[in-house]
């Protein structure tokens, strides 16, 4: 039988930490930061977190299929 692979894409956006919680980059960070605040930047740096249990119950999934 084929083994369950892990998918990339998720992989490469989102990260878990030790308690279980899905960590991920915020948006809007990449280009035009010139109009945008120094507030809303550097709040942009700190990552993000997965709030909802369905989200996260799916990218754990993606990223540990064969868990």
């Amino acid at each position: 039988m084929p083994k369950q692979k892990t998918h990339k894409g998720i992989s490469k956006r989102f990260k878990l930490t030790a308690t279980g919680k899905v960590k991920h980059k915020k948006a809007f960070r990449g280009h035009r930061l010139s109009h945008k605040g120094g507030k809303r930047t550097r709040q942009l740096r700190i990552d993000g977190v997965l709030n909802s249990t369905l989200q996260t119950a799916t990218v754990v999934d993606a990223l540990r299929p064969g868990v």
